[in-house]
């Protein structure tokens, strides 16, 4: 009998899969008119994730391979759950949104076999792992398909990491609840003994292998190990919810640090995105005796988590992504937003107290997410601290900077 493959055996013609955008109950409204922000993407109309170009193709997927895929989903005729929605397709088949992106993976995952052992097939590999990845987009608890998705994505990356010039370690972290999460560590070529180490802490639609390139590209250049693990509720982390002590994973991730022979424990830094940041801003506070330096970049902290109307201007799959990794599926709106107000670091009585861990805080103007007076507060609360202002024009070059200008940062107080 043939063997066969792990995308075969996993992905299998079905129509009973539960259509994501259906998974959590709600009784909130859903955004009508749409918006654009640089980390999250835009919302549509027509359509339920929002559709994030830039990281996407700042991760290395083509931009004419994200509109062809977003093409067959839009065109096809199939049932949808929601028929004013065009990525809400039930069942795996053509034009449901998991299908659509891991059949675009499966193309590259190909030509990687093909290849063989050559340094092209790791390029393959990794458009492989970010296309599976967009393909288990946003990520929702009980989302069989994108779970699937999931595992494939870690697999590619993996596969991916064994034709690169840097290191990948896979390290289990043990947890107190039981069990253990698993992290991956990218080590720089040729490390001269322990390295310092950024750890990062994204953003709750990512998975941790969607930070590659800031490794590449960012980090490694100055001689910077990285540390990712998955935010509570996603990937290697998904048997995990988040909870009011939102650090509670990275903190436990950091008391182990000492143990890792690669690591210099004593040269450690955090680099944070979106809700990424409340972890890291929190840590900041919690372990500053372990920590040199926080960087954070579009920042959820306070302010959009105890404004009504902030949260009334965010996608309805935004919402749902919150409620998802809180670990509630059916939403009463009341409850729902009294609950995230418990996240704010603020009414925590943290952040406004004085911190002596440096930290970064970068702002776009007119973030929905994220206004400058929530970076401005973060800085505030630093005895040195700094304030980053990016620019939304030009958007990709912009981002390119901050970035740079964000490792050098880290690089001047963790390192000197």
């Amino acid at each position: 009998m043939a063997k066969q493959n792990l995308s075969e055996s996993l992905f299998k013609p079905r129509q009973k899969h539960q259509e994501t955008s259906t998974l959590v109950k709600r009784r909130y409204s859903r955004l009508i008119t749409g918006n654009y922000n640089t980390l999250d993407g835009n919302s549509h109309r027509r359509w339920y994730r929002m559709i994030n170009r830039l990281m996407w193709i700042w991760r290395g997927v083509d931009p004419f391979e994200i509109e062809e895929v977003l093409c067959r989903i839009a065109i096809t005729s199939s049932q949808r759950s929601n028929d004013g929605l065009l990525d809400t397709v039930v069942g795996y088949r053509k034009g449901n949104w998991v299908f659509e992106w891991s059949h675009q993976a499966m193309f590259w995952q190909q030509k990687a076999l093909q290849t063989g052992q050559t340094p092209e097939a790791g390029s393959f590999w990794l458009k492989a792992a970010n296309l599976y990845s967009i393909a288990g987009y946003p990520h929702l608890k009980g989302d069989e398909l994108s779970q699937q998705a999931v595992i494939l994505a870690n697999k590619a990356y993996e596969n991916a990491a064994h034709y690169s010039d840097y290191q990948l370690r896979k390290i289990e972290f043990k947890l107190k609840e039981g069990g253990c999460v698993t992290g991956f560590l990218h080590l720089p070529q040729q490390p001269q003994g322990p390295s310092p180490t950024i750890l990062v802490c994204g953003s709750l639609d990512n998975l941790q292998s969607d930070y590659y390139r800031l490794f590449r590209d960012y980090l490694a250049p100055l001689g910077f190990a990285m540390l990712t693990v998955d935010m509570p509720s996603i990937g290697y982390s998904s048997r995990l919810k988040l909870t009011q002590d939102s650090c509670t994973l990275h903190q436990q991730v950091i008391h182990q640090l000492r143990e890792i022979p690669w690591i210099d424990h004593t040269r450690v830094g955090i680099f944070g995105f979106r809700f990424g940041a409340n972890v890291a801003v929190r840590l900041a506070y919690l372990e500053s005796k372990r920590i040199k330096g926080i960087a954070v970049l579009g920042a959820i902290v306070h302010e959009w988590l105890n404004s009504v109307e902030r949260q009334q201007n965010a996608p309805a799959m935004y919402l749902d992504m919150f409620a998802s990794r809180l670990g509630i599926d059916n939403v009463d709106e009341n409850a729902f937003r009294l609950e995230l107000s418990c996240y704010s670091l603020k009414k925590q009585g943290l952040l406004g107290r004085r911190c002596p861990v440096p930290m970064l805080a970068g702002y776009w103007q007119n973030d929905i997410f994220s206004s400058k007076e929530e970076s401005k507060l973060i800085a505030m609360s630093s005895i040195d601290s700094k304030l980053l202002a990016i620019p939304t024009t030009p958007v990709y070059s912009s981002f390119n900077k901050a970035l740079q200008e964000t490792s050098q940062w880290l690089k001047n107080k963790i390192c000197y």
